[in-house]
């Protein structure tokens, strides 16, 4: 998907919502535990009630590894099941050496046709330009992320005073350009979003931390929100977890219909 497609998205469905499909076993409701795919059913009836007010999902794919090959099967399923035109994010967070992270790209982008992945710079643009090579397709590079031990590297400094998340920023630019490449930012890190918006413009910031970890959509917005919105604001467990009896999608959808009408009125006053 293009960024002209996704901004297309935004704008039609007044929406820059993603949804985090971290789908755990143990969490699910226990009337799906019965059912020959229970991860593959539970994702697939939160995309059926959800599928009209968010513009992304974002499969974790830890919670997919860790149930093996049925949890690779679920979520190729999954996969399939969303419509076309909702842009998918693997959330695998991978970064290695040139010809490792080329196999990864293969495996999400030709293999299981996700439109983007998330990824660790830390090895430098080894691991991140062979995402890059791809049509139409994102690499998310992690920047400043929301997790306490986010601030064990990302905040020091150099010599002259610039913190490591900047100079990922900076660096990374050289790589790709805002139309295959955006970064993780953390919503508990709203109120820096100005401050990286003076480094990066235009590129879309993929925004973790709303909901259950404390961040505010309005927040985010304030500072982080730039002319096509280039915004994707996720949010996880506060709307696939809404609730853990029959009705879960129908409480998920409640959730995430919260999230989408803030939304809507965010966008008409940036005059999106």
């Amino acid at each position: 998907m293009n960024r002209e497609d996704l901004v297309h998205q935004i704008k039609s469905k007044r929406s820059f919502l993603c949804i985090g499909l971290d789908t755990d076993i143990k969490k699910i409701p226990s009337h799906l535990l019965e059912l020959e795919d229970p991860i593959f059913e539970f994702n697939k009836q939160i995309i059926d009630a959800t599928k009209d007010l968010c513009v992304a999902y974002k499969p974790n794919i830890a919670f997919y590894e860790s149930m093996g090959v049925c949890g690779w099967v679920s979520l190729q399923k999954t996969l399939d099941y969303i419509p076309k035109n909702i842009f998918t994010i693997a959330d695998a967070k991978r970064g290695d050496i040139g010809n490792t992270s080329n196999i990864y790209a293969r495996t999400f982008f030709e293999k299981m046709n996700f439109h983007s992945v998330t990824v660790a710079p830390y090895m430098g643009s080894d691991s991140v330009t062979p995402f890059l090579e791809f049509k139409d397709k994102w690499a998310i590079v992690l920047a400043l992320t929301s997790n306490k031990g986010g601030l064990d590297f990302q905040k020091i400094e150099n010599k002259n005073g610039k913190k490591l998340f900047e100079q990922v920023l900076e660096t990374s630019q050289n790589w790709g350009t805002d139309k295959n490449m955006m970064y993780v930012v953390g919503a508990t890190r709203a109120e820096q979003l100005s401050e990286i918006r003076t480094i990066i413009p235009n590129h879309f910031l993929l925004v973790p931390g709303i909901g259950a970890q404390g961040g505010s959509v309005e927040e985010v917005a304030k500072y982080g929100m730039n002319a096509d919105c280039g915004l994707l604001v996720n949010s996880s467990r506060g709307i696939i977890y809404a609730s853990s009896d029959i009705d879960f999608s129908e409480k998920a959808r409640e959730e995430a219909e919260k999230l989408q009408h803030k939304m809507d009125i965010l966008l008409s006053e940036k005059g999106i």
